[in-house]
């Protein structure tokens, strides 16, 4: 058994990825732009490895206990998955979620190219009495917008027992809350693009498995699908994963305090968060067109999709055509950034005079 002392993801957060330590060697991983490569060098094509992913792979693996695969786009890298089901497989996942992925569940579903079935993945009794014959398990926890946890130990260990697959969508809990690979799931995804990148300037997605021949055939998905990841928004994900522990931890602890402020707050019906993370849900006292004005009114916080950076966004997430209708036209997602919270509570405040 080895001694060596396991690291804190903060330590290897900066450690990871990087040039082998050397004389002269440099710091950091270069961009590299290359589509080519001489013959024995492993790579073989541009499509087929690149330098720089490698280097942001090492470093989300570190976090997530599975070797990595990094993808275009979160989207992307859920796509890969999805892609290698047989067709008409049966497939459940939450009944709401990502937009982007109930589109295309949906869309799959009424073309018959997977047989989804959708279940509320707070009540652990539908999710299982769905498991029967299913070929996959898709769960989000926390869900998208609304932050409903599922009972991942329970759900996987139902799951693996039934020998179905199980992915989980890690992007708004992190690793830094849970790892459902040590859980006993087979596949874990990011959308790096959120918090593993953390600046609001990049598009990427992850898969995460320690099942080597998974790993193969995802690999040949995202090898034959074309759905890669360009080297200079690898190296940016990767310098942004050296600041993630901190940035996150900045954010939650931002998130628990705005929490308490919005319990307190008459102009707010509905609080849903979860105790962990930076993402907070909540509904205002008012419909939607009041929600749309409290956003508008904000001048910290930016009006905008997405999550995950140093900077706060919000948005009343039903104001997307896509967005399952099981979420309130009154809700209002707000990712939580840097910031300090006392002006992120006063921003808050102030917008919320706008009812």
């Amino acid at each position: 058994m080895s001694s060596e002392k396991k690291l804190h993801p903060e330590t290897y957060a900066i450690t990871s990825g990087r040039p082998k330590s050397e004389a002269g060697a440099s710091l950091n991983v270069g961009i590299s732009l290359n589509s080519t490569f001489e013959a024995g060098s492993g790579l073989g094509y541009g499509r087929y490895g690149n330098e720089t992913w490698k280097a942001l792979e090492i470093a989300i693996s570190e976090f997530e206990g599975g070797e990595t695969l990094t993808f275009s786009s979160g989207m992307a890298a859920i796509s890969a998955v999805f892609s290698i089901l047989p067709i008409g497989a049966p497939l459940v996942a939450s009944n709401q979620g990502y937009s982007g992925v109930m589109t295309l569940l949906k869309s799959f579903h009424e073309s018959g190219r997977l047989e989804v079935r959708f279940v509320d993945v707070t009540d652990n009794q539908e999710v299982i009495s769905a498991l029967k014959g299913a070929a996959m398990l898709w769960l989000e926890s926390p869900t998208n917008p609304c932050l409903d946890i599922a009972n991942l130990q329970t759900l996987i260990a139902a799951a693996k027992k039934m020998n179905i697959g199980v992915g989980v969508d890690n992007t708004f809990a992190t690793p830094l809350v849970q790892k459902p690979l040590a859980l006993g799931a087979d596949i874990v995804m990011h959308s790096v693009t959120k918090f593993l990148a953390g600046h609001s300037d990049v598009l990427m997605g992850s898969l995460s498995t320690n099942d080597p021949a998974l790993y193969k055939r995802l690999e040949d998905a995202r090898k034959f699908n074309g759905a890669i990841p360009g080297p200079f928004e690898a190296w940016l994900a990767l310098r942004g994963i050296r600041t993630f522990v901190m940035r996150f931890e900045k954010a939650q602890s931002n998130a628990k305090y705005l929490v308490e402020q919005m319990k307190n707050d008459k102009r707010i019906s509905r609080v849903r968060y979860p105790g962990f993370g930076a993402m907070i849900s909540f509904e205002i006292v008012g419909d939607a067109q009041a929600a749309e004005r409290v956003c508008a009114a904000s001048s910290i916080i930016t009006h905008a999709t997405s999550l995950g950076g140093v900077e706060s966004l919000w948005e009343r997430r039903r104001r997307w055509e896509i967005e399952s209708h099981v979420v309130p036209e009154n809700l209002i997602r707000l990712s939580v950034g840097c910031e300090n919270s006392g002006d992120l509570w006063d921003d808050i405040a102030k917008s919320l005079d706008a009812i």
